[in-house]
């Protein structure tokens, strides 16, 4: 279904018996809430969970860039509109970077915080401005290229590396998922919620209270860095490093991954 805030219509999908403190999955770049399916099918057993495409994917189309900001206000109003308090958040990559700028802007409606392979930001203005003019380049080459092109080179960069291991079906499926993607999500996408206009979060990941888990591949070396440095500045934080997975755990381990968060949550929920 729809739920339509002050600046976007998002789509929503939930999925389990709806009570108790659900649980809310958030995609990344590229992707949409469909990349949950298997993971919410396991733990919609016991759990309510909701699903949505963030701005410029899927079905939550927009016109312009919306901020990362923004997007945490448009949460608030969709949890609002469900008359939830608080939730579970579950972020993958951006969606990830998503959780944690929520619970930093939010912190009141967050139950717990899980973030697989994503980062606070960027430490320096230097690297941020470098990151912006990079997405800025990418977001023009998906507007000239077309989505096709850039799904090619997309998916051959190092991060994905290991998703090639992967079953042919579900690379296939990983990969329509990206070309159903529209160029002017895309490359909005990249200029209100890429890396490097987003807020860094680095000098404030210490006041976080909230119970948070850490997961990254072993694979993806640069994302295990980010999350060691995470956990040493979070108190409440936890890290597990899954063995034989790169960016993508919950594709590449998907019942790993699906145990780890259903271990934390109810541990998390056993504490309340």
């Amino acid at each position: 279904m729809y739920i339509k805030t002050t600046n976007c219509n998002y789509w929503i999908e939930m999925h389990g018996e709806q009570s108790g403190i659900p649980i809310v999955f958030l995609h990344g770049f590229t992707s949409t809430n469909k990349t949950w399916e298997r993971t919410i099918t396991t733990i919609a057993k016991n759990h309510w969970c909701i699903s949505l495409d963030l701005p410029g994917h899927g079905k939550t189309e927009i016109d312009r860039p919306l901020k990362m900001e923004t997007f945490c206000d448009d949460l608030v109003s969709i949890v609002d509109q469900l008359q939830i308090d608080s939730v579970h958040l579950v972020g993958y990559s951006m969606g990830g970077r998503a959780a944690l700028s929520f619970t930093m802007l939010h912190p009141n409606r967050v139950q717990s915080l899980t973030i697989e392979s994503a980062s606070p930001g960027l430490n320096t203005i230097d690297e941020q401005l470098a990151r912006q003019t990079k997405d800025e380049a990418l977001a023009e080459r998906i507007e000239t290229e077309g989505i096709p092109a850039f799904v090619a080179y997309w998916e051959q960069l190092p991060l994905f590396s290991t998703q090639k291991k992967l079953l042919a079906t579900e690379q296939s499926r990983i990969k329509n998922e990206r070309l159903s993607q529209s160029l002017s999500g895309l490359a909005a996408s990249l200029r209100g919620m890429g890396t490097g206009v987003q807020p860094s979060w680095w000098d404030k990941l210490a006041t976080i209270t909230k119970p948070m888990l850490l997961i990254v591949g072993e694979l993806d070396e640069k994302f295990v860095m980010i999350a060691d440095e995470m956990k040493q500045q979070c108190k409440n934080a936890e890290l597990v490093i899954v063995s034989d997975a790169g960016h993508a755990v919950h594709v590449e381990q998907k019942e790993k991954f699906d145990t780890i968060v259903k271990d934390f949550i109810l541990r998390m929920e056993e504490q309340a």
